[in-house]
């Protein structure tokens, strides 16, 4: 059924600063708790957004070849029904222009607009013990006052730029992927980009088919496979709509939400021969979740399942890639346990004329030149455009970088000293009132399934909270650290934290390598949600609010 709208605010007046609810940004996260705070619930509203336009990730990573990597059909909001059956899709993955076209339809359609500040970036905020209240500033200097903080400040948003010597002396155009000019043309360039993660490949394939040459500075091999991307046929995609309800229902209950029934059978239950056919078969159909969690059930917690995995992606880079010592460089050897890439012809693209690749980790960067890049070999790749794909302080380093103060001015970062926590990957104990989609700790998964089951569950604490006077709401020291234990022991059951990857922070110099994800699945965690609800929100310290809040 579509989500029914119970109560809207009036338009709200532009010079308001004081609100029930404060959300920051206006991604997918931030809208759908617009929509579901001030058009369900009919509270005072305000989202503070930094970018010039909505849509959080989608709006700066304008790279060229950004898309998704999720399917079209799971890739988008499930809340609304008729907003699933009326809006259309005709490839297989988004572009980053059809998922903020999405987005902005989305905004329209429920009139998100009009309670949305653009060009805002929130600094700090910190906690008001007397009155129950955030006080929440801007680098503008505005403050807003809000009863309840709700934070959608993305998981992948903390731009990642490694500081190389001589950077500030390159006289060509230097850029990352996380900030693309609108005015960035690559065609008929020297192009030189560092990273080969998702977004790293992503763009070397696109960039390659326009640059006079591209120089790729690869630091880590990938496990890369086919995406299968293509156009959609439109009766497949009204069939598709027939389904939905089944679809939503197996992606609410599936481990890694992305449309597709996971594997009950274990690699070592078949023969070697079966097995290469099933990895084959995998691999025409193409997407990397179902390369990893499709085929096997152990592919993420069996080191002889892994390896053979491995072993076929590492068979494909032999047959594809034309130069022995770039197969042998672009071959990993670790293992096939970081988030699962999958792309249109990636290995393929280090067989054109204009492309060439620079393993540093071999061959480290010395510096950046006025015009280029000098490596260890003593090599000046020259180039006119210098792209950083370097990835993101992920899930913690926009709250790190925020004045973000709980009780008794505690900093987020003193709360945080040892690694990022929470409850539930919602809520962190010390600062009350205060919420988080995508925290530290929530499920890794296909990001929309997670934060609608997160934003759903923080509005319908807020709700129960309004109608007991506004009380106050906030995790136990003793939940969070019992939910950091949880998502140890299951990560620790997988082979994830055998490589070193963003998900457990070894992308950043320095940042201690840690557990930030529930990796039970998403079925798994709307069970523990509902166990929670269904025992008095166990782990949840809901009090009174103070006298000069109610006064």
């Amino acid at each position: 059924m579509t989500t029914p709208i119970r109560a809207a605010a009036p338009t709200a007046d532009p010079t308001d600063t004081d609100f029930d609810a404060v959300v920051v940004g206006a991604g997918f996260a931030g809208l759908y708790s617009l929509h579901k705070l001030r058009n369900e619930q009919g509270l005072r509203v305000r989202v503070l957004e930094k970018g010039s336009g909505v849509g959080g990730t989608w709006f700066f990573n304008r790279y060229p070849g950004a898309k998704s990597d999720t399917e079209s059909f799971v890739y988008r909001y499930s809340f609304d029904d008729d907003l699933l059956r009326e809006y259309d899709w005709t490839t297989r993955y988004l572009e980053q222009e059809d998922i903020l076209a999405y987005i902005h339809h989305v905004v329209e359609r429920y009139d998100l607009m009009k309670d949305i500040r653009l060009d805002t970036e929130v600094t700090g905020a910190a906690w008001d013990e007397s009155r129950d209240r955030w006080t929440v500033r801007t680098a503008a200097g505005e403050e807003f006052t809000c009863t309840y903080l709700v934070n959608g400040l993305g998981l992948l948003a903390k731009t990642n730029m490694p500081d190389i010597p001589g950077m500030d002396h390159f006289e060509g155009r230097l850029v990352h992927t996380n900030a693309w000019p609108e005015d960035l043309d690559v065609a008929g360039k020297r192009v030189g980009v560092i990273g080969t993660g998702s977004t790293g490949t992503q763009f070397i394939i696109a960039a390659a088919k326009t640059a006079e040459n591209l120089t790729v500075f690869q630091r880590s091999p990938q496990y890369c496979v086919p995406s299968g991307n293509g156009p959609v046929d439109p009766a497949e995609v009204a069939e598709t709509k027939k389904n939905f309800d089944a679809i939503w229902t197996q992606v609410r209950g599936s481990s890694v939400a992305f449309g597709f029934e996971e594997s009950a059978i274990e690699a070592g239950s078949v023969t070697e021969e079966q097995r290469r056919q099933v990895f084959q078969q995998a691999w025409d159909r193409g997407n990397g979740f179902h390369f990893m969690f499709g085929t096997f059930s152990d592919i993420a917690t069996n080191p002889e399942a892994n390896e053979a995995a491995a072993t076929f992606i590492r068979s494909k880079i032999a047959e594809i890639v034309e130069d022995p010592e770039t197969a042998r460089a672009l071959t990993p050897t670790e293992p096939y346990a970081k988030r699962p890439l999958c792309n249109e012809g990636y290995y393929e693209t280090f067989n054109r004329d204009n492309v060439s690749l620079v393993p540093v980790k071999e061959n480290p960067i010395v510096r950046i030149t006025p015009r280029g890049v000098r490596t260890a070999d003593g090599v000046e790749h020259e180039v006119d455009i210098l792209v950083f794909a370097t990835g993101f302080d992920a899930v913690d380093g926009n709250y790190r970088a925020m004045d973000l103060r709980g009780r008794g001015g505690l900093h987020i970062n003193e709360h945080w000293a040892d690694a990022p926590t929470s409850y539930l990957g919602i809520t962190t104990a010390n600062f009350p009132n205060m919420f988080m989609i995508l925290g530290p700790n929530g499920p890794f998964t296909n990001l929309l399934p997670s934060i609608e089951t997160q934003v759903e569950y923080v509005a319908e604490l807020i709700e129960s909270a309004v109608a007991r006077g506004r009380a106050v709401v906030e995790a136990t020291s003793e939940a969070e650290t019992g939910w950091t234990a949880t998502c140890e022991e299951i990560a620790h059951m997988t082979l994830f934290p055998k490589t070193a990857s963003w998900i457990f922070g070894a992308n950043i110099p320095g940042k201690k390598r840690t557990v930030m994800f529930f990796l039970g699945g998403l079925g798994m965690y709307r069970q523990i949600l509902a166990d929670v609800r269904e025992n008095g929100y166990r782990g949840l310290r809901i009090t009174e609010p103070a006298r000069a809040a109610v006064a």
